[in-house]
């Protein structure tokens, strides 16, 4: 394994507080959040925004519902200019199934769905916890992401990252207390990344836990700040594969 099965840190969690902007629509087969860039009148004539460009976020078990990761794909639109997309994976579960099957059921469709009818220049794909083996999976020769980022990752098998093409790029965040994404399943994702001779990034934060990316205890100051730190991670990852990447 390059990381543990989920255990019960990863059905703990705090809420994030904050007006989602973005709307619940079915699209591909799947009820989606979808969060586009928010263009004020006096930044029109700067901001950029692309219409054939999207990240697509895979969630963890609280789904795509959840306050914490549509508040996540507004900022990440709004500061990549890149349309975001967060399906119900988890067909409308957000804690109890958790078979590989079912996933890979929602997963797989949506993103060729995706690429069949936007016919999109370039999809990130971003896995949360349970969703990180869903997003790395989709880096492999079959799959339909052009980059991909994971945050404290679960479920993950070390054939999965080693099936990652040499092309495609991965962005990992990962917690220093994780009992499934540990040190020593983390140096072996680094090492099979590093022997491969793929482009990536880990990024370790201490004094944080499993989940901390997604939904920290914000009220603390030092994880807020490993929060907000893994996702202009993100942003900068995804503007600048989005716009000159490797791939």
């Amino acid at each position: 394994m390059a990381s543990n099965p989920p255990s019960k840190c990863c059905f703990m969690g705090f809420r994030h507080e904050g007006q989602p902007k973005g709307s619940l629509q079915e699209i591909f087969g799947l009820e989606t959040y979808i969060a586009k860039p928010q263009v004020s009148h006096c930044c029109k004539s700067t901001k950029v925004t692309y219409e054939d460009k999207y990240i697509v976020i895979l969630t963890d078990i609280y789904g795509h519902k959840f306050n914490n990761v549509q508040l996540i794909a507004d900022e990440l639109a709004n500061k990549t200019g890149l349309s975001v997309l967060v399906p119900d994976i988890l067909f409308g579960d957000p804690v109890i199934k958790l078979d590989e099957k079912t996933r890979n059921e929602a997963v797989q469709p949506f993103l060729q769905k995706l690429r069949d009818e936007k016919k999109p220049s370039f999809v990130g794909v971003i896995g949360y916890c349970f969703g990180a083996k869903f997003a790395i999976q989709q880096l492999a020769e079959d799959g339909l992401a052009d980059v991909g980022a994971v945050a404290h990752p679960s479920f993950v098998t070390i054939e999965e990252v080693a099936a990652i093409t040499k092309e495609k790029s991965l962005l990992i965040s990962a917690a220093e207390t994780d009992p499934v994404f540990t040190e020593e399943l983390r140096h072996q994702t680094e090492a099979k990344l590093m022997e491969k001779g793929n482009c990536y990034q880990l990024d370790l934060f201490s004094g944080v836990s499993h989940g901390f990316a997604a939904r920290g205890d914000i009220s603390d100051p030092w994880v807020k700040y490993c929060k907000e730190k893994a996702l202009a991670d993100q942003i900068h990852w995804f503007t600048y594969f989005a716009n000159q990447g490797k791939n």
